[in-house]
């Protein structure tokens, strides 16, 4: 062996520090300042390190860490037993390594095969369970391994967690689970989609954007109000026990199929395999699926499936010999940095977007990625010249993760943000606390051709047939300005006169080349049948639509809800706003804010004299209000009518109809295929009706006793 020289020793401290800081950054900040390869190569680089040099290990290497951090924000938890970290398998070699070395100690023969459990890996945040005498008692992060923090609160809002265990599956559990506690673990993730959202609400309202669900998952569980959790749409899947001691279960395959007989949410995507090639074709298909599932993944996770072999096989310091994480290579692709164009929002925000070379990532092409604002800039350090790092965050944003420095362009200069709108000229200011620069003017055509494309856009007013580009030759041509446009000056014939951006085929039309197509009567009379037609999508939908900052989907459809009428919220004091569940002072300040623009509340009159709904429909006969104070929440699919008709039917009669279940929730209407609601209701008690049940109340309007 070797003799230990001052380079090896001064590169060991160098790793430990630059990985210490680097899981800080992750575990406890929920801000990784390096990707996940650069973070395992690092590692690696050490763990090779000490396997040359043993002197190199001390009690606080990284190596001997299980990972993660504690923060002072939560009360402490100690976990019933240790969560312990996992060893990787970079490649298919060192899987195989690692399978070959299990099946020796296990003393496996072709008539007696080692059984493995193959799951996906889900890059979540781990958290552990706690239920006493079959009743969900607390929640806790990883932490450290050892103490983790309480974040029972914040748990409570997740829909797929059970408040009690269901008695299948107390049933396997000694005297049916009384006077036992059970600690469970898993994941908690956040989807794709939800996702998506979340960085598109964060970039119009000028905040930092996540970097990747891992981590928008970990902020929503960290957030001190829980009902901010409630509003990020967390989901669960648990896989693992911390003592099974107490159930009459004695496989992770077995094990599993008790946790779905409890009402825990199981990953459907696990295989039971009995040799090499069974772990190698069930990876290789997942990493196939990979960019298909609507949560991301950066593995597979390889288990002992008996539990008394694994504890045969035991543990090293911070994992189990039992079990391996394969990870999936990174997909990331080099391309260069041609412009850092800038990007005005609907809100006035203006965004930097990065455009370079196409490049294929992850089964599709892209060109261009948002880099949020002028602070993410600085942090990833990226220059136009650059030649840099792009991949898909979630496998599904385009992301630039840095630049490759030894390559950049001697000429490269730092980024700055304009100091007047690339779209109007007006002033950019950056108000105190915000991360974004916004135009001032109310103005700009930038900010009024998002505003026009969002109030037609699906969950607004719906109107088909606005594609982007005829909006914007629409404002250039000075055909629409603001949203009550649509109503009170566009007509049919504006419309078929617009160019569409496409031109004749001079081999077979008599037009000079480059003469557009016009729109034309045929598709002019639809669009503006369908701008009619949007005059009555409800006063939810004109709030969503309108355009105020931090005003979703579902805070307009509260407020509609709460308000009755436009009128009725213009003039609410922002106390009043505030005082609403799921609103809160900022989104309050917000609402209040718009309406007290001359201009805004004189674009609102405008749709008022053109027809527009503002008022929270009611029936021809107005019918009486006997549902009122009771809120429903549908679930599943109706065999006899939409849940949107059903929702507009029980509001006809004064009900609330809210999209989450809580313990204010008065009933839950199941059809078939109802799913995590129909779940949490059964869990909170609230009382739980089929279609025939919601039949009779729509026919009678009484809801039952």
């Amino acid at each position: 062996m070797a003799a230990l020289s001052p380079k090896e020793t001064a590169r060991a401290a160098e790793l430990n520090r630059i990985l210490n800081h680097a899981a800080y950054a992750y575990y406890a900040l929920d801000n990784p300042e390096l990707t996940d390869a650069e973070f395992d190569r690092l590692l690696i680089e050490l763990q090779q390190l000490e396997a040359a040099y043993p002197e190199l290990i001390t009690e606080d290497s990284y190596t001997q860490r299980v990972g993660g951090y504690v923060s002072e924000q939560f009360e402490p938890v100690q976990h019933a037993a240790r969560m312990y970290s996992m060893d990787d398998a970079m490649n298919l070699e060192e899987l195989d390594a690692w399978l070959s070395r299990t099946d020796e100690a296990l003393g496996a023969s072709p008539t007696n095969p080692v059984a493995y459990t193959c799951e996906l890996k889900i890059d979540g945040l781990g958290v552990a369970l706690t239920y006493r005498d079959g009743q969900f008692v607390r929640a806790a992060t990883r932490g450290d391994g050892s103490t983790g923090e309480n974040v029972t609160a914040n748990v409570l809002t997740i829909s797929d967690v059970p408040r009690e265990l269901a008695l299948a599956g107390l049933e396997r559990v000694e005297n049916r689970g009384l006077n036992q506690s059970i600690e469970v673990r898993g994941e908690v993730y956040m989807p794709k989609h939800s996702f998506i959202r979340l960085n598109e609400d964060a970039d119009a309202a000028g905040k930092q954007p996540f970097a990747n669900p891992r981590n928008a998952a970990a902020g929503s569980l960290r957030q001190k109000d829980p009902k901010i959790t409630a509003h990020r749409d967390l989901e669960t899947f648990i896989y693992a026990v911390a003592d099974e001691g107490p159930l009459d279960v004695h496989s992770q395959w077995e094990f599993l199929n008790w946790l779905r007989s409890c009402g825990f949410n199981v990953n459907p995507h696990a295989r039971r395999c009995l040799n090499a090639q069974e772990v190698h074709d069930f990876c290789a298909q997942a990493l196939e699926q990979r960019g298909d599932l609507n949560y991301d993944i950066d593995g597979v996770v390889v288990k002992v499936d008996s539990f008394a072999s694994q504890e045969a096989l035991g543990f090293t310091s911070r994992a189990p010999r039992w079990a391996i994480a394969f990870k999936f290579p990174p997909e990331e692709k080099q391309t260069v940095l041609r412009e850092i164009r800038i990007q005005v929002g609907r809100t006035g925000v203006l965004t930097p977007v990065a455009e370079f070379d196409p490049v294929t990532v992850a089964g599709s092409t892209i060109a261009r990625a948002t880099l949020h604002n002028l602070d993410e800039i600085r942090r990833k350090n990226v220059r136009e010249g650059d030649t840099i790092i792009v991949h898909k965050a979630g496998d599904v944003i385009p992301e630039v993760v840095g630049p490759v420095l030894n390559l950049r362009p001697a000429d490269a200069v730092e980024f700055q943000m304009p100091a007047t709108c690339p779209s109007c000229g007006s002033p950019v200011i950056q108000e105190e606390g915000e991360v974004a620069f916004r135009c001032v003017s109310i103005d700009c055509p930038a900010q009024a051709v998002e505003r026009l494309i969002h109030w037609g856009s699906r969950k607004a007013m719906d109107i088909d047939g606005l594609g982007d580009e005829l909006i914007n030759r629409m404002v250039e041509e000075g055909v629409l300005s603001d949203v009550a446009d649509f109503y009170d000056k566009l007509t049919e014939e504006m419309l078929a006169c617009m160019p569409t951006g496409r031109v004749y085929d001079t081999d077979t039309a008599d037009h000079l080349s480059g003469d557009s197509i016009p729109v034309g009567h045929t598709i002019a009379k639809k669009v503006m049948a369908k701008v009619e037609e949007s005059k009555t999508r409800g006063l939810g939908r004109v709030l969503f639509g309108i355009g105020m900052r931090h005003v979703g989907a579902n805070v307009a459809e509260l407020l509609a809800q709460e308000f009755g009428s436009i009128q009725a919220l213009a003039t609410a004091p922002v106390e009043k706003i505030a005082e609403i569940p799921g609103i809160g002072p900022k989104i309050a300040e917000s609402v209040h804010e718009f309406f007290s623009i001359p201009e805004n509340v004189a674009v609102i009159e405008r749709l008022r004299q053109a027809g527009v709904v503002l008022e929270e429909e009611k029936t021809e006969n107005e019918l009486p209000q006997t549902l009122a104070g009771l809120t429903f929440v549908l679930t599943g699919t109706l065999e006899h009518f939409t849940r949107d008709e059903a929702g507009a039917q029980l509001k006809a009669m004064g009900a609330k109809v809210s999209g989450s279940v809580s313990k204010k929730t008065s009933f839950v209407v199941a059809g078939e295929a109802a799913g995590s609601k129909l779940t949490k209701a059964e869990s909170l008690g609230v009382p739980v009706l089929d279609e025939t049940a919601l039949q009779q109340i729509l026919e009678t309007g009484q809801a039952p006793a």
